[in-house]
């Protein structure tokens, strides 16, 4: 009986240290094949960081923070894998990424981030009654490809809007004031056959007769002419004419354009 309990004994201890020794291979085979799954990325990422380059680009031409962030939009969606910061405070952006996007980065800066050019833009304004010419008017804006240029010629026109009493006999009189007179407006960009011009002539003054609202309220005459031409150098172009209110006369609009510098 006691060599039959030894026998079981004996077979269990083996049981136990072959179900160990199981365990402690198993585990083995487990953490070589982490170990082994884990290694290629860890060698597919160095490569990458090694072929990464920073750069600085500070812009020349670009000065408006709006067409900064719009070269940025440019810039990400020509290189989504580099990273892009506009430094505002020095009109600069910062970049990492391949030295391929660097070389891409910087052929595109040098196709947008240039010199704008400016062109001096005359605006000739005639008088005519009954088919003859009373005098003319010149007016030379100065306007950069892409920008807006604004005149204002005239004078300005107070307008009571109101009163208001403070429990006092004399009443405290709000006044507005209008500007009348000549408003042009000129938008210059390219276009594939020339200088493509917005233009807005506004004319305004104030009429003989008095409004029937108030005694003190002016009447205001006024005239707008809005157009889009292209302009070849040094040929005039005849935008239209503008009628003025209260005569037999009107305004024939004129305009040229060269460039500056």
């Amino acid at each position: 009986m006691q060599s039959y309990r030894d026998s079981v004994e004996t077979r269990r201890m083996k049981c136990v240290r072959i179900a160990t020794l199981l365990t402690l291979t198993l585990t083995f085979f487990i953490q070589s094949a982490h170990a082994q799954t884990q290694a290629p990325d860890l060698r597919a990422a160095e490569p990458l960081s090694s072929q990464e380059a920073y750069q600085t680009f500070y812009l020349a031409s670009l000065t408006r923070q709006q067409d900064a962030m719009d070269l940025v939009s440019d810039l990400r969606n020509m290189l989504p894998r580099a990273k892009l910061f506009f430094v505002s405070s020095q009109n600069a952006i910062s970049m990492r990424g391949t030295s391929d996007d660097i070389k891409l980065a910087q052929k595109i800066l040098a196709d947008i981030d240039r010199a704008r050019t400016a062109y001096r833009v005359t605006y000739v304004i005639t008088d005519i009654d009954n088919g003859k010419r009373l005098g003319t008017q010149r007016f030379a804006l100065v306007v950069v490809s892409g920008g807006t240029t604004n005149l204002k010629q005239g004078s300005k026109v107070p307008v009571v809007t109101g009163t208001i009493k403070e429990g006092t006999t004399s009443p405290d009189t709000q006044v507005q004031y209008l500007d009348v007179g000549l408003n042009i407006q000129a938008s210059l960009d390219g276009s594939s056959n020339g200088l493509r011009l917005r233009t807005k002539v506004e004319q305004s003054s104030v009429a003989d007769e008095k409004s029937g609202i108030g005694a003190q309220d002016p009447v205001i005459r006024q005239t707008a002419l809005e157009a889009t031409s292209t302009l070849v150098q040094g040929k005039p172009v005849v935008l239209g004419s503008i009628d003025i209110p209260g005569t037999t006369r009107h305004q024939e609009i004129e305009v040229v354009s060269e460039p500056v510098g």
